[in-house]
């Protein structure tokens, strides 16, 4: 852009880095009020600024800093071999700024390898979102969020119930876990996460059943689990934190069903029945995640009232 000028993040920058995600951050709760009010700002970017292998870019017109994106890597073995700019990693004054930054870096995460590029931007920004995309990103996961109402009917389909799972029947629920990554893994979500194996998902069952931490409810038909969901609070999870992380939260943190139940309404009943437990714990929000290329969870989560806070966009470089 005509008049901009880029250079390598340093701590000098951190001051107005803060303040531009400040302000980003008050657009968006504009729109998403539940986002969480209290954050840290200069704590948020300088936590990402010290993370091992982190790369960032500013962009100053005139003196003054209108953007600035950070780049750092998650876990290879999971993400390949990738470069996140988290939910605090970047702001801009205008979206196209952004366009610039991310060429400024790019190259040299290329150079390095580092070929999938992740960016969590939010949902509620079109023209950013639309920045990103015109510069080669797409849709590939959101956060969706909603209040918790007060009351929650829960109407179970015809030869359905719904209760918490039992330790004699950890063979059956094997195979409700197994399902949704399974699932994922076919088109048009591709995913390459590794899949669990029975004896991962074995091991997790007993953890789970041993221990009070999660609340899982377990649909069944004609007595055999057929679908599961499991509610934690947000604190658990490690993909909701600083901007992301609303107050008084619950999450959804795992929602799966077999084949021949979808479509059921178990699905419905479960979340209700969601609602129900979280409005009893004294939660006033609700906050959990899907992938945009699953067609089922990207119709099923809206349709339910969750709103989209944050989008998960991605770009693979061949």
């Amino acid at each position: 852009m005509q008049g901009l000028e880029i250079q390598p993040f340093a701590d000098e920058h951190l001051d107005a880095a803060a303040a531009l995600l400040a302000e980003r951050h008050r657009a968006h709760r504009a729109v998403e009020p539940l986002l969480p009010s209290s954050v840290d700002f200069r704590a948020e970017v300088e936590a990402l600024l010290a993370r091992e292998d982190t790369s960032g870019a500013v962009a100053s017109r005139g003196g003054e800093v209108v953007g600035y994106l950070l780049g750092s890597r998650r876990d290879d073995e999971i993400w390949g071999p990738n470069i996140w700019v988290e939910a605090s990693g970047h702001a801009v004054t205008e979206p196209e700024v952004v366009r610039d930054l991310y060429a400024a870096l790019a190259g040299d995460w290329v150079n390095r390898g580092r070929t999938r590029h992740y960016a969590l931007v939010p949902a509620a920004d079109g023209a950013l979102v639309d920045a990103w995309f015109r510069i080669g990103f797409g849709a590939q996961h959101a956060h969706g969020i909603q209040e918790v109402p007060a009351h929650t009917e829960v109407t179970v389909p015809t030869g359905f119930e719904i209760r918490g799972p039992s330790a004699d029947e950890v063979e059956e629920l094997i195979e409700v876990d197994l399902a949704l990554p399974e699932h994922q893994a076919r088109a048009p979500v591709f995913s390459t996460r590794p899949l669990p194996t029975r004896e991962d998902s074995r091991k997790e069952w007993l953890e789970t059943l041993a221990g009070d931490e999660e609340h899982v409810l377990i649909g069944y038909l004609d007595g055999r689990p057929v679908a599961c969901w499991a509610f934690v609070p947000l604190e658990r999870s490690g993909e909701h934190t600083g901007l992301t992380r609303a107050e008084k939260a619950a999450f959804l943190g795992f929602a799966s069903t077999l084949p021949e139940a979808r479509g059921s309404g178990i699905g419905v009943a479960l979340t209700d029945a969601g609602f129900a437990w979280a409005a009893e714990q004294g939660y006033e929000v609700m906050v959990t995640d899907w992938r945009e290329t699953n067609l089922l969870a990207s119709r099923f989560w809206p349709r339910r009232g969750f709103r989209r806070t944050f989008l998960r966009l991605y770009r693979s470089i061949p």
